[in-house]
Parts: structure tokens; C-alpha cells; sequence
């Protein structure tokens, strides 16, 4: 099995011993991306929309350096810290999506008692090429 690891300055260095995003054959693993500016390395987090939006802007900048888009998205888990948040981040991450539900890809949401960097939401995705 051949393995690339994506990088891209238009997403968040990782925080930790981990890549952006690693191929493995055609299948992309992203990591949990949070709420980071790559331009600054500042929080966007005014306030739960923000938040979400900002970690859909890392994980398009990841997907398009491998070269694919949301299109291609196969399975997500969003992390959140309060799940009375959901239905403001479903609302955010929805839109990232084109079409109808078809277009959707498989997903679980969870709450967690914290995130890095103690933000409100983290999402993680795998993608195929």
C-alpha cells in the first residue's frame, strides 16, 4: 500500500506528532481540524457559526491540496464540546455540501468533555479519490 502525506499552508500546522492529511491508496484521512486562521494561528471563535465555518475552510484547503473536494467526502465525525450546539454547526457544515442528500457523506456527532485548544468544535474526514 502506498502512503502520501498532504500538507498544505492553507490549513493549520498540525499542533501535535501528526499530519494535515495522509493517502493511503486512494482513500484520504484527514485529521480533526479545528477553528485555527492558518494566515495568523489565531482562534476564529466569536462565536459557534464562526467556529465551524473556519474548520470547513481548513478541511477544503486539505481536500483541495489532495487534489479533491467535498464531492469526494465519504465519511465525517464532528467532535463537539456542547451538543446543544448541534443544530447551529449541522446548519454550517450543510452548506459545504452541494445537491441534494445524495451528496452527503456518512457521519457521527459527539460530545466530548474538551477539544484542543479548548474550542467548541473539531471535524475530521476521510475522503476516496
Amino acid at each position: 500500500m502506498s502512503k502520501t502525506i498532504i500538507t498544505t499552508p492553507d490549513a493549520p500546522a498540525p499542533i501535535g506528532p501528526y499530519n494535515q492529511a495522509v493517502f493511503a491508496g486512494n482513500t484520504l484521512y484527514i485529521s480533526g481540524q479545528v477553528c485555527i486562521d492558518p494566515a495568523t494561528g489565531d482562534l476564529k471563535n466569536k462565536d459557534i457559526q464562526e467556529e465551524a465555518h473556519q474548520v470547513m475552510k481548513n478541511l477544503h484547503a486539505i481536500l483541495s491540496a489532495a487534489g479533491l473536494g467535498f464531492s469526494n467526502v465519504v465519511k465525517t465525525t464532528i467532535f463537539l464540546t456542547d451538543m446543544h450546539q448541534f443544530a447551529a454547526v449541522n446548519e454550517v457544515y450543510g452548506q459545504y455540501f452541494q445537491g441534494d442528500s445524495s451528496g452527503f457523506p456518512a457521519r457521527e456527532t459527539v460530545q466530548v468533555s474538551a477539544l484542543p485548544k479548548f474550542v467548541n468544535v473539531e471535524i475530521s474526514m476521510i475522503a476516496v479519490k
